[in-house]
């Protein structure tokens, strides 16, 4: 019988979670931190340890996985003398599945290289319900043997896992594939103000263009959304406003223009200067409907 690897989760946020809960349910022995710390309740009463800071919960395990929010809570929790490099074991594996900068990511490598450490970038697509279900998408780079050795770990998370290089690769799709999701957001808030000011049927042309050439996989999942004009978060503008600024601030170092993305990334400007950025980026068209003036009934 193999003997599964004990496993540090840090960072118990929306999607950190129940990402944490799958692991736990499949027989992992975990040690969980947060910054709230009460956010570990539900993981001790499975069997996980609390740990007071990312240091003591990678002490004295084999796999080192953090969930958090940007950059700097990465810079928090994996460097310095408290944090999960400077205290894992030499040999342990650092897996970050968060969403963050190549740059910060550069910084993490490096010192996980100086303390003997294997590192791994896997961020992940989908939602808190797709995490919930174990269907998410991982995008993961960083030495081939290390994700072999992780790969049964993302089988408990993902349903599609993708191994894509071995430095900042999957860093660099990641926030690619939010770009085109964000875009995607606006074109469809484009489309549904101009077909409502033409007196279109609301529900009609959101599922017609679902279904149209223009359809793709993000507009069909939100759907339902749009024709319920239910815009609680899954995926926030201000959060999409983060990734954007990731995005454009990583091509300005490498001197790739991405004008459309700057485009958008002022509209996620409009949504929260409006009170729209904790609303989800789909409720861009709400934004769009108050300038034309659109009023429903």
């Amino acid at each position: 019988m193999t003997t599964l690897p004990n496993i540090a989760w840090i960072g118990l946020g929306k999607m950190g979670l129940p990402m944490a809960h799958r692991l736990a349910d499949a027989g992992y022995k975990l040690t969980v931190h947060n910054r709230s710390m009460d956010k570990c309740a539900e993981l001790v009463a499975k069997g996980a340890k609390e740990a007071a800071s990312a240091g003591a919960a990678a002490t004295g395990n084999d796999i080192v996985i953090s969930m958090v929010a940007d950059d700097s809570a990465l810079e928090a929790v994996a460097l310095g003398n408290n944090g999960a490099i400077a205290n894992a074991a030499k040999g342990a594996l650092f897996i970050d599945m968060s969403t963050v900068s190549p740059a910060i990511s550069i910084r993490v490598a490096a010192a996980a290289a100086q303390a003997g450490v294997q590192y791994l970038r896997s961020p992940v697509n989908g939602s808190v319900i797709q995490a919930a279900a174990g269907g998410l998408v991982i995008l993961s780079s960083g030495p081939d043997d290390a994700f072999r050795s992780a790969k049964p770990l993302f089988e408990v998370m993902g349903g599609k896992i993708f191994y894509i290089g071995a430095d900042e690769q999957a860093r660099y799709l990641k926030l690619s594939i939010n770009i085109m999701i964000g875009i995607t957001a606006s074109m469809m808030g484009e489309a549904l103000a101009f077909g409502e000011a033409g007196g279109l049927d609301w529900a009609d042309m959101v599922d017609i263009i679902a279904s149209s050439a223009a359809g793709s996989p993000v507009i069909n999942y939100k759907t339902d959304t749009l024709k319920d004009r239910d815009f609680r978060p899954a995926f926030t503008a201000r959060q999409m406003a983060k990734d954007f600024d990731l995005a454009l601030t990583s091509a300005a170092d490498a001197n790739v223009p991405l004008p459309v993305t700057a485009l958008v990334r002022q509209q996620w400007n409009a949504m929260i200067g409006t009170g729209r950025g904790e609303a989800d980026f789909f409720a861009y068209v709400e934004l769009l409907e108050d300038l034309a003036g659109i009023k429903r009934s």
